[in-house]
């Protein structure tokens, strides 16, 4: 998931600042993008800003303000999304787009699921598919369990106010991938910090790649390490069970994307749905009650904060028609998932949060070929930490006022940057 900022970067902002540079502009007078263009990645607070709502019953299908010679297309509502995230068959995902056109490179290719297309994205899936079932994931229940009862001890041990990003949100997605891959936890700091600096939109191109290429070394070390002895986790299993049908650079971009995007996504889903926790009492409640209803809480977390607000951009193989809109061969498609599921389409009231809501049919793991493999191992860590916090911390209040926190700015992935909390 984490990816997509990267193809933003390297198709967007090399093009930008290439023809800037042609034309003599001052690059530091330049916006990076119009304002326009970057509405679906801007929030307030917990919500997306008016101005993506009004899009949407504008125009589910609307054209951004790109300063560049290629069509982008917005899309904001459900059925639209879901039309467009479905058809593998006329939109392609491949990295191969963008090199020779935006100052990318093959050998710049994140790998992984993300960038590629069918056959070659379904060989790949189906080298992942068997440590995502239920069955292989039941494994790993006691470890979720275990590793968040030490992250509670720890909060429990500090002195003062807590930062529950620091002390809860980052560690146990961290913790978790590294065990389900077998990465060990000695090396989890050194790639965390590859991987964070990802996260700023206005980080520049070059930084973003480089640090690509900097997890992708990190992770073939420890690919190499397995094939001599491959462990337990996904990456010894995999070897195992297909040898040298799978490269080293191939499963060490299988790895980079489950280890990025289920690492940071779930972080930000545990930070930003303990903050809706915080403040509504229905939720609490409903967090410590049964197994039902913290599944159906947890979806509507899932729905509402969408912390993925927008999916790989997709490149239209040739003219098709979504919705109202005529789409060219060759436009840049761009799926806002906080937008599609906060559509009055999937029920009344989308915009706010309910903690009754029967679950719905939300992206915030996206949809079709691209849907998010380890969705159900994130619906795990949430369904655990949500029920455990809460109950070892009932009188937990935020420390700081709530307008007093600060939030990521035009982030593909959003979230918070601390969280601070009173224990009670």
């Amino acid at each position: 998931m984490l990816d997509i900022r990267s193809w933003l970067r390297s198709a967007l902002a090399r093009v930008y600042l290439h023809r800037a540079r042609k034309r003599g502009f001052d690059l530091a007078k330049l916006p990076f993008l119009p304002e326009t263009a970057l509405r679906p990645l801007r929030r307030h607070g917990l919500d997306p800003i008016p101005e993506l709502r009004a899009t949407r019953e504008q125009a589910p299908v609307s054209k951004l303000d790109i300063p560049f010679d290629v069509n982008v297309w917005l899309v904001t509502g459900h059925a639209e999304a879901k039309a467009v995230l479905a058809d593998a068959k006329n939109f392609s995902n491949d990295f191969g787009n963008v090199v020779g056109k935006a100052g990318a490179h093959a050998e710049q290719n994140p790998g992984g699921l993300g960038f590629a297309d069918p056959p070659h994205h379904t060989r790949l899936r189906k080298l992942l598919t068997p440590e995502f079932t239920m069955r292989r994931l039941a494994r790993l229940t006691p470890g979720i369990d275990r590793i968040v009862t030490e992250q509670l001890d720890a909060m429990a041990a500090a002195d003062g106010p807590v930062d529950l990003v620091e002390s809860f949100a980052l560690p146990i997605p961290s913790l978790v991938i590294c065990e389900l891959l077998g990465v060990p936890y000695e090396h989890r700091h050194e790639f965390q910090q590859l991987s964070m600096r990802r996260f700023d939109l206005f980080g520049g191109a070059d930084a973003s790649l480089g640090a690509i290429s900097q997890s992708l070394e990190f992770l073939q070390r420890i690919v190499e390490q397995e094939r001599e002895q491959p462990g337990d986790g996904l990456i010894g299993m995999i070897i195992r069970e297909h040898g040298d049908e799978v490269s080293d650079r191939e499963l060490a971009g299988l790895a980079d994307g489950v280890l990025t995007g289920g690492f940071e996504t779930t972080a930000s889903m545990l930070a930003l749905g303990a903050l809706v926790l915080l403040r509504d009492a229905d939720a609490r409640k409903r967090a410590t009650h049964d197994e039902d209803s913290v599944r159906d809480l947890v979806e509507e977390l899932l729905r509402y904060l969408t912390v993925v607000q927008v999916a790989f951009p997709r490149f239209a193989r040739r003219d098709i028609q979504i919705g109202d809109t005529r789409i060219e061969e060759g436009d840049v498609v761009v799926c806002s998932l906080s937008g599609a599921n906060r559509d009055a389409a999937l029920g009344p009231s989308m915009e706010g949060f309910d903690a009754s809501r029967q679950p719905t049919q939300h992206f915030a793991f996206g949809h079709g070929v691209h849907r998010c493999i380890g969705a159900e191992l994130a619906r795990m860590e949430l369904r655990a930490a949500f029920p455990a916090l809460l109950r070892r911390f009932p009188d937990m209040r935020l420390a700081t006022p709530e307008d007093e926190l600060d939030f990521r700015e035009t982030s593909i992935v959003y979230s918070v940057e601390s969280l601070p909390v009173m224990l009670g």
